[in-house]
């Protein structure tokens, strides 16, 4: 199988690259791609060195998955030609999520739908992908009516110039600034562009998203702050639910779901932490409790490396997805 890694340089992309490496199947070839400063320079993978080369000399290779972390205007760009050629792309960027003739694929939830002629497949943000995780099997037994959701999003999110940011301001350093404020000892709400409705982009992501993923009309509300830590998400989620519940058997539901590790025991100090969650693969559910002071609700806290499920896990799971359904081999 030949892949091509878009953007293999970025933050995304090195993680691909690195989980890439540990998977128990032989690749033919595995090619890097990037801006024009980094083309020629070379990256390590399995003790090869790989020579980065550009996404137009990429196309002259045989590559059977592409996938893609380079952003929004590059994969609007370059998605459709490199699906022209029938080869499958799986996309970082928000470029074709809620775009009607994609499916927007979380592989433990609804992976069942993915077909062989969905040649283009955009991964869901990186927040949203760690709520449907901790929720989706909430919903199919008691329907959830309405999330409030907050999330506490790692710096990691935004990229290398952000980390920049924040070790320069840690260090008094003078550095460019990617945020409008100092995210030093700070904590920013505001996570992407603002809306005409007074909303960020990535608050609407988690709206919009969550419903397509789980093929539901939920009353979605989301605030979304930026924290001056390196990695991990954090979440903070009251749901609604349409009938009653006991706590207990919410735990059991989420301790039983593939991907989700409930960590909850308050009385040993024991919950999720955006620290201990960096570089492992799962979601990480705890403070579970129910809500008094709205019927048939309860609340949450959900941790995610963001980097990793929230992105490039979630990419290599798509790609593992097409192999199994035969579409690739």
């Amino acid at each position: 199988m030949n892949i091509a890694i878009v953007g293999a340089t970025g933050l995304v992309g090195q993680v691909i690259l690195e989980i890439l490496e540990k998977l128990e199947f032989d690749l033919d070839n595995i090619y890097a791609i990037a801006s024009k400063k980094s083309i020629g320079k070379s990256i390590k993978f399995r003790d090869q060195e790989i020579t980065i080369i550009s996404i137009e000399n990429s196309l002259e290779k045989e590559i059977d998955v592409a996938i893609f972390s380079a952003g929004k205007e590059l994969s609007l760009k370059w998605a459709p030609i490199f699906a022209a050629k029938g080869i499958y792309v799986i996309d970082n960027s928000s470029a074709w999520r809620m775009d009607g003739t994609k499916k927007l694929i979380v592989p433990e939830i609804n992976g069942h739908i993915l077909e062989k002629n969905d040649k283009i497949i955009p991964n869901p943000n990186c927040s949203t992908i760690q709520m449907v995780m901790a929720i989706h099997s909430i919903h199919a037994k008691y329907n959830i009516l309405r999330i409030i959701v907050s999330t506490y999003q790692s710096i990691s999110g935004t990229g290398r110039k952000a980390i920049a940011q924040l070790e320069g301001e840690q260090n008094s350093v003078e550095t460019e600034k990617v945020y409008p404020y100092q995210i030093y000892k700070n904590a920013i709400p505001h996570c992407d562009e603002f809306e005409k409705n007074g909303y960020t982009k990535e608050e609407m992501k988690l709206v919009n998203e969550t419903n397509k993923i789980l093929d539901s009309n939920i009353s979605i509300t989301a605030t979304a702050v930026r924290l001056p830590i390196s990695g991990g998400h954090s979440e903070s989620i009251n749901l609604t639910l349409e009938n009653q519940f006991k706590i207990d058997d919410i735990k059991k539901m989420i301790k039983n779901s593939e991907g989700v590790i409930l960590e909850d025991n308050p009385s040993e100090n024991l919950y999720p932490m955006p620290l201990s969650s960096q570089g492992k693969d799962e979601v990480y559910v705890g403070r579970v409790r129910r809500d008094n002071s709205c019927e048939n609700s309860l609340n949450m806290w959900v941790v995610s490396d963001n980097l990793r499920k929230g992105a490039a896990t979630n990419t290599v799971q798509i790609m593992k997805l097409l192999i199994e359904k035969g579409f690739i081999n």
